[in-house]
């Protein structure tokens, strides 16, 4: 198939080398404008563009796709369809109709659930078990076109946003690779989405990273995990800010269990949320709103993150400190 590819950042970079290494043709790359970086304020191209230059086809770097003399120019490429990953811009009606077989998405979660921005990083957050890519028809909403193709993997315990990121790159891969010869022979009878089950999740911002304690100690490990490896789940000690980069559920209970009287708590009913309970040679316990917060790695603003075994060796830590304050 001739194919024009529209996509930005890493995740999808992966799907357009799937798409030349199975021999359709690409007759442009589409993505956003380079932008400056550093305090150089250097231009630095998208990882899109780089692959697209690597393999000599022609780029289109529109401010905005909506312009007519952007559309103009993208009628120049031929195209039977045109593909699209993590693109950045919203595509208009003369676009999406531009090819015989329309615009489809590489979308990065189980649709209806999660459309929008950062599904990956949310799917994590919101305790799924499970998360996906969808290969979607698209439409003039904002990721709510009919299915073509869909495939899940579990959510694992200790799965971050970037190592769910990794994967569901790769899956997407397999997965237009899969659909591109589908879609063309009309083996795929689209599916309109169930509208009652859909959701949407906007971009992410710094600010989703601050750690508030009062929170459960099952969402904010959740969190630690959602946040990596950006913004990173942050909070404050002594002044300074602290990234939280590992973190685990526990009790009062297991803590005595495993430390036995090593530890001088009973219960952390009534204590501030955010409170340290106390300390062992490779963990900080912290109370929530619901749980004991243990923190296993971390990062003090100014130093390099490391293991809390290694942070208390420079670092002294009591039980009663406050973060978050």
């Amino acid at each position: 198939m001739k194919i024009i590819y529209m996509g930005t950042p890493d995740f999808a970079v992966g799907p357009l080398e799937a798409i030349i290494e199975a021999g359709h043709e690409v007759t442009a790359v589409v993505t956003q404008p380079d932008k400056p970086k550093g305090r150089s304020d250097k231009l630095i191209p998208s990882p899109v563009k780089e692959v697209a230059v690597a393999h000599g086809i022609p780029v289109l770097q529109p401010i905005r796709l909506r312009n007519p003399e952007s559309i103009e120019e993208l009628r120049t490429y031929p195209a039977d369809i045109i593909v699209v990953a993590a693109f950045g811009q919203i595509l208009p009606r003369e676009v999406l109709e531009m090819p015989r077989f329309g615009c489809v998405n590489i979308h990065a979660s189980l649709l209806p659930h999660l459309r929008g921005a950062s599904p990956i990083q949310h799917a994590i957050l919101m305790g799924d078990k499970e998360s996906g890519v969808t290969i979607m028809q698209m439409d003039e909403g904002l990721d709510t076109g009919d299915i073509l193709i869909r495939e899940s993997i579990p959510i694992e315990a200790d799965d971050t946003g970037g190592s769910l990121f990794d994967k569901l790159a790769v899956l997407g891969s397999q997965l237009i690779v899969k659909a591109l010869p589908m879609i063309e022979s009309g083996e795929i009878t689209p599916v309109p989405q169930d509208e009652a089950k859909a959701d949407h999740v906007g971009m992410l911002s710094k600010s989703m990273g601050q750690i508030d304690f009062q929170r459960s100690a099952a969402e904010t490990e959740r969190q630690v995990r959602g946040m990596n490896p950006w913004p990173g789940a942050f909070t404050s000690y002594k002044g300074k800010q602290l990234k939280v980069w590992k973190s685990a559920c526990t009790t009062i209970d297991e803590i005595r269990s495993a430390l036995g009287d090593v530890v001088n708590i009973t219960s952390d009913s009534g204590t501030v949320p955010g409170t340290v309970l106390c300390t062992d040679k490779s963990s900080i316990y912290v109370s929530t709103g619901d749980g004991v917060l243990r923190i296993d790695e971390l990062q003090l603003e100014g130093k390099k993150r490391m293991s809390v075994r290694d942070f208390l060796l420079g670092q002294h830590v009591d039980a009663g400190d406050r973060f978050g304050c």
